[in-house]
């Protein structure tokens, strides 16, 4: 009798709990079955004629293992604008987008799209500004800009504005918008302007029009040795990530689950890199570091305190 009880004890504890697993797995596969067509939305002036060529193997590889064996349709949504981007999302006629840190934070301020992966790009997660100015020209260090010029990118870079704009103000500089290089700075402010290209930004550092200008790491790295010899590093902010892959907020949990980890797996197989290569330069998609919460809180407070 005991052994009875035993055998009884070993096909509810062992094979009963093995049923329900299956169970909750066939559940989780009919989930993803709901799943007929996935939307990458992107925010450009381009038309879709030049753009989805670009991104349909990207897309068509998501909708692929997305859920093996099922026929879903991969598409891309062109939004000449990030307000329309917003309404495609609130319309649910996109379901994930790409983009910079700025339009990120514009596009998920809105409460239509959430965080969920950050994007690697050039063989990198994160960037930052680097402030300069030219070697032997008397400014050295950032206590020197008061009544000079600074030329920035343009007001949509994050490391061509925003983050340098940032790292002054928390150094106690106080600044003042002017339309152009040669425009008066009063004593004790900052001018800056935006030159609208890093390499503009240099060439006005270099031949004296301003007294200071602002770039990237990458920018900088990319620079000929004769010019990075010519400049003088003044500051450099710390790192921010560079791209983010958020999400349409009332996208079906199972599909974003299912997204998330066709994503972070992507570069683990070759066609997988070879695919995110083709899609703008992209590495790799990785978990945002810090998690949502803190990366929401760094846009918030990088964008929100400077528009």
């Amino acid at each position: 009798m005991k052994i009875r009880n035993n055998a009884l004890l070993f096909i509810f504890g062992f094979v009963f709990p093995l049923v329900a697993a299956t169970q909750a797995s066939a559940g989780e596969a009919q989930e993803k079955l709901r799943i007929k067509t996935i939307s990458l939305g992107i925010v450009t002036r381009r038309s879709h004629a030049e753009i989805e060529p670009l991104l349909r193997d990207f897309i068509g590889y998501v909708a692929r293992k997305l859920s093996p064996g099922e026929d879903i349709k991969g598409r891309v949504v062109v939004a000449p604008s990030v307000w329309q981007l917003v309404k495609q999302l609130e319309q649910k006629q996109v379901d994930f987008y790409m983009d910079s840190p700025y339009p990120t934070y514009l596009i998920n301020h809105q409460n239509a799209s959430v965080l969920l992966l950050r994007r690697w790009k050039g063989g990198s997660g994160d960037y930052r500004s680097v402030l300069f100015g030219k070697k032997g020209d008397g400014v050295s260090r950032l206590e020197d800009l008061p009544g000079k010029m600074v030329a920035f990118e343009d007001p949509g870079s994050t490391s061509g504005y925003f983050l340098p704009k940032l790292f002054l103000l928390r150094n106690g500089l106080k600044l003042v918008e002017k339309t152009s290089p040669e425009a008066a700075v009063p004593a004790g402010q900052v001018g800056f302007f935006f030159a609208r290209s890093s390499n503009k930004i240099v060439d006005l550092v270099l031949a004296k029009t301003v007294a200071a200008g602002a770039f990237s790491n990458d920018d900088y790295e990319r620079l000929p040795e004769k010019r990075k010899e010519s400049i003088a590093i003044l500051g450099e902010t710390d790192y921010f990530p560079r791209n983010f892959l958020s999400v349409r907020k009332d996208l079906d949990p199972a599909a974003i689950g299912r997204l998330e980890d066709v994503l972070l797996a992507m570069h683990q197989d070759e066609e997988g890199r070879k695919v995110l290569q083709k899609t703008e330069g992209t590495t790799k998609f990785d978990v945002l570091p810090g998690g949502e919460t803190v990366v929401r809180q760094k846009l918030a407070e990088l964008f929100g305190s400077l528009r």
